[in-house]
């Protein structure tokens, strides 16, 4: 079985942010669960929009619907973890772009890789429900 290979840039990533575990996100194997992942990753890409002026409804003049979405699972989290995501962009196109999202934690010292994940972003006009062209200026945030 081929697995989920994601590589990442060398550049400084777009966005850093630092979320917690919650006793929320634990599941039966008393770790982090493969549903909160999920979660994590939206919020990380929110808090991203949002320290550029915007959210997924109004930034930088777009709109963005997530396409499709990869992880691949490195390691366990648990309960009470900082787990630090950073967040990359690749091919932006006049209409999309990919984000890319390395989460991992610190423990004993080291960094542990938790998981990593790519999000697919198309602009999307949310009135005609059409796909939308992105704007030079998210498309400068982008490829900063």
């Amino acid at each position: 079985m081929s697995r989920v290979k994601i590589k990442f840039p060398t550049e400084n990533p777009l966005f850093t942010t630092t979320i917690g575990v919650r006793i929320g996100d634990i599941n039966y194997g008393n770790h982090l669960g493969n549903d909160s992942v999920l979660s994590i990753i939206h919020e990380s890409r929110m808090q991203m929009l949002k320290q550029w002026g915007g959210n997924e409804l109004n930034i930088a003049g777009n709109s963005l619907i997530m396409a499709d979405v990869m992880i691949a699972y490195k390691g366990e989290a648990f309960y009470g973890e900082q787990l630090i995501v950073s967040l990359f962009a690749e091919e932006v196109t006049d209409r999309s772009f990919d984000l890319l999202y390395h989460i991992s934690t610190m423990r004993e010292g080291a960094s542990k890789d938790i998981a990593h994940a790519k999000t697919g972003m198309i602009c999307f006009d949310y009135n005609t429900r059409r796909i939308a062209t992105i704007t030079e200026e998210l498309k400068t945030l982008l490829e900063k």
